[in-house]
């Protein structure tokens, strides 16, 4: 069921203070999502470059789903502190580490407590060598299925090592599937198109995504009602993708448009919440 959206106009002034060239609002109270039991959140952080995800349980419990790109680490933070997290338990690393800055994982790791590491065969081996401070790293291998936060489930799609590929991540939560896609190569959606992946509430698309990538076979069989795209201008997007979208009526989001966009879930309904970016307050 589709909830209204509702567009923050956030007016009391942030103490929080980045470099140039971040997306973050220059006015800004903290967000507090008010979780109560047997809800969720996940935010879609709207960053310069790359992708990060932020999932947040009604334990308390914090988690991220990649870190960006190669862009100042202060950009990632600055978002983190509007959501008031202070810890993460856990990191998860799914792409296939072209961006991957083990000097920012490290920094991240420190200041946010983090415990565990979450990523892929290629990743776990890069990052077990370079980290001087070694906290636990796990591999989750395809069709691994685990509770990250109360009642959310994670379960992998495909795990791929070619170009385009990495960990593909669907997110249960009661009846809410959210699809985060990695990969984009011909093998990897052939293996979607075998799995239960119909009827998406949430699909994330990739923000190196590729012209005619994804085929409207593939967009129809998932029938997103929401269509996350990271890093790409509307316009830089392959039109015949925002066709095949907006034929199923997918609501359609770019996270260089309408901002970061935070996703409410209880058991039944969702609601969404977009923050504007520097800029376009």
């Amino acid at each position: 069921m589709r909830i209204l959206l509702i567009i923050l106009a956030l007016l009391i002034p942030s103490s929080i203070t980045a470099k140039a060239e971040t997306t973050l609002p220059t006015e800004v109270e903290k967000i507090d999502v008010k979780l109560a039991e047997h809800q969720a959140a996940v935010t879609f952080l709207g960053l310069t470059t790359g992708e990060a995800t932020l999932i947040q349980g009604s334990n308390g419990k914090n988690i991220l789903i990649n870190i960006g790109g190669q862009g100042d680490i202060a950009e990632l933070e600055g978002w983190l502190a509007l959501y008031d997290v202070k810890n993460l338990s856990t990191l998860i690393l799914t792409n296939d580490g072209h961006e991957l800055s083990i000097k920012k994982t490290e920094e991240l790791i420190q200041k946010y407590n983090i415990k565990e590491i979450v990523t892929t065969p290629e990743l776990s081996t890069l990052i077990t060598r370079e980290q001087s401070n070694p906290i636990p790293v796990t591999v989750w291998k395809e069709g691994t299925k685990k509770e990250i936060i109360p009642e959310m489930f994670a379960d992998v799609q495909f795990l791929g090592n070619e170009e385009n590929e990495g960990m593909d991540l669907m997110l249960r939560f009661f009846k809410h599937n959210l699809f985060l896609m990695t990969s984009f190569s011909p093998r990897a959606e052939q293996k979607f198109l075998t799995k239960n992946i119909e009827d998406i509430h949430v699909f994330k698309i990739p923000a190196n995504l590729e012209k005619d990538s994804l085929s409207d076979q593939f967009i129809q069989t998932l029938n997103p009602q929401i269509s996350i795209l990271f890093g790409a201008e509307e316009k830089q997007i392959n039109q015949d993708l925002l066709h095949d979208l907006q034929g199923i009526w997918s609501e359609v989001y770019f996270t260089k448009k309408h901002g970061t966009v935070t996703i409410k879930f209880t058991e039944s309904n969702y609601e969404i919440i977009t923050i504007p970016l520097k800029g376009e307050e």
